[in-house]
């Protein structure tokens, strides 16, 4: 599926496997947490990037130990109701510190956009591309922030200071 990367299509370079598929050679997949679990090993031996699948009912503290060798994580959205991804997002940028691409996947709409990204959030994934001036026009609708975030944007309150932007600290 085609992806939103810095407000623009970006092609996709990852397969995303069934639990039942065999390991392609060479090409970057994404695992669910079930099978990342059972082929750990397998998986953190390979020569080609790995990523999870990881569904809004499991716990991004169940790849805490694994973070440092994954590439990426696709956190699922399974409506656009469920906000889960958000703080699991949230989690694994700031409590956990993940640095790798951090993807959300399922059921988007368009005015999530900004606060995916807010978030932490690198990529959306997106099913109608012809609604790309809608993802377009929420990622910039706004422009000025009071609350600091993981994108570590500048605020309203340093901005009027003239302070320099000040990393998110996550409590620990």
């Amino acid at each position: 599926m085609p992806l939103i990367r810095n407000g623009h299509l970006a092609a996709d370079t990852w397969l995303t496997l069934a639990d039942d598929a065999p390991l392609p050679e060479g090409q970057p997949v994404i695992v669910s947490l079930a099978r990342f679990k059972a082929e750990r090993e397998a998986l953190s031996g390979r020569n080609a990037p790995v990523g999870v699948r990881l569904k809004s009912s499991e716990s991004p503290l169940d790849l805490a130990e694994s973070l440092d060798r994954l590439s990426l994580v696709a956190v699922e959205f399974p409506s656009f109701r469920d906000g889960r991804g958000f703080s699991h997002a949230r989690r694994l940028r700031g409590q956990l510190r993940f640095k790798g691409e951090l993807r959300a996947v399922g059921h988007l709409i368009p005015d999530q956009a900004l606060f995916l990204i807010r978030c932490g959030f690198d990529t959306i994934e997106v099913k109608d591309t012809a609604k790309l001036t809608d993802w377009q026009r929420g990622l910039s609708e706004f422009s000025v922030w009071y609350q600091p975030a993981l994108d570590e944007r500048v605020t309203a309150i340093a901005r009027r200071h003239g302070r320099a932007p000040r990393a998110y600290e996550a409590a620990e």
